[in-house]
This record gives C-alpha cells, sequence and structure tokens, in this order.
C-alpha cells in the first residue's frame, strides 16, 4: 500500500525548473473514463455543459442526478474504476523529455482513498514523479513548492479556479492550461489572457519547453 506523500516529504531541487502538473483531463481522460464507469452502473453522460454531476443522467430522464448520488458514483470509481482511464497522448513522452532539465512532481485533487489507485494509474502510463494528493483550491500548495528552487516554475491545470489561485498566491509561477476532452474544451471557463491555453501536448510540450530554459 503506497504511503501518502506530504509537501514536508516532498523533494525539490533547489536550483532547477519546477513543473506542477494535474492530472484529470491533462494527464489522463477523466471525463471519458467515468462516463465509462458510469454507464456500468446504468447511467448515462450527456455533456452539455462544463460540469460533472451535471451531466449524468438516469436514462430516459431530463433531470440530471442528484448530487449524493452523483458523489457516491464520484468516491466509488476512484475506489474500483480510476484505473479505466486512458493517457492523454503526447503527455508522457513531453513530461519524460522535460524531466531531464527539470523536476516533475504531480498535484492532483482526488479524495484521500484515491491513493492506490492513482499512484498504479500513473506508474502504468509512464508518468513516475512525485505525486500529491491534494483538496481545495491550490494556489498556495504551488506557491510553497516554487519557493523551494530558484528555477522557473509552471503550473499546468484543467480548472479555471485553480489557475486563478496559482495567479493569486504565486503570480510568478507560469500558468498553462489544458483540456484533453474535445467535448468539455468549448464549454471550459479559460483566460487565454492570463493562462496559456492548449488543446494538446503538441503545443504544450514546446510551450513549457520554453519555459523553463
Amino acid at each position: 500500500m503506497p504511503q501518502p506523500l506530504t509537501l514536508t516529504d516532498l523533494s525539490i531541487r533547489a536550483d532547477a525548473p519546477l513543473l506542477i502538473v494535474d492530472v484529470d483531463e491533462v494527464l489522463a481522460h477523466f471525463m471519458a473514463g467515468f462516463e465509462r464507469y458510469v454507464g456500468r452502473h446504468g447511467y448515462e453522460m450527456r455533456i452539455d455543459r462544463f460540469a460533472l454531476f451535471q451531466n449524468i443522467y438516469r436514462p430516459g430522464e431530463t433531470e440530471s442526478l442528484d448530487f449524493a448520488t452523483g458523489k457516491a458514483l464520484f468516491d466509488d470509481f476512484f475506489r474500483d474504476g480510476a484505473g479505466d482511464l486512458d493517457p492523454v497522448d503526447g503527455a508522457a513522452d513531453a513530461l519524460a523529455t522535460l524531466s531531464t532539465k527539470a523536476g516533475v512532481v504531480i498535484l492532483t485533487n482526488a479524495p484521500a482513498h484515491a491513493l492506490e489507485s492513482r499512484t498504479g494509474w500513473l506508474s502504468t502510463h509512464g508518468f513516475d514523479y512525485p505525486m500529491i494528493l491534494h483538496s481545495g483550491l491550490k494556489g498556495p500548495t504551488i506557491l510553497e513548492m516554487s519557493r523551494r528552487t530558484t528555477g522557473p516554475a509552471c503550473f499546468i491545470d484543467d480548472l479555471l479556479p485553480n489557475l486563478d489561485s496559482s495567479a493569486e498566491a504565486a503570480p510568478d509561477v507560469k500558468r498553462f492550461q489544458i483540456i484533453a476532452d474535445a467535448r468539455l474544451r468549448p464549454l471550459a471557463p479559460t483566460a487565454p489572457d492570463r493562462h496559456g491555453l492548449h488543446e494538446d501536448w503538441a503545443t504544450l510540450g514546446p510551450a513549457l519547453e520554453a519555459a523553463v530554459r
């Protein structure tokens, strides 16, 4: 059983660039995997908004699933379904190249019981980097990480509130947004004037290369 990694335990090279990377819709196709999971439990996903539980329906119904049922599905997914996620094309290769010059830390918001499934998925798909399970807005944690190096730091996430939180808490950290699911992309709140916006790792990888030079 893997043990949770804390900020105190985390080792960051004091003179190297640092990449702080989210998982869902950045490294992993979360929505597609969760869609398969809820389908196996008799529900269906209709993606018409940038949301999670509000996109889940009982077949034939017009009202989305209530929060409590959606949250139970979400929690159960991280117990027995989170290994069924497809990796985002190009992410593993891009990070492998970047990791030759920069430290990489995975910062993911997921339930505490997701530790084993999440670390197992990352290892299986070539993302063998330190991972911190997190909850809430990520800005303060990003600030603490970035303070440990004199090198440039970058943060990559799909959610605008986390990127805005990082901008407020750690404005010197460069920010990049990617939403891997093409169905979610046009629905997602973005702010390309504040955070670099990318559709895939084919453009994100080179942008990160330039940012950590």
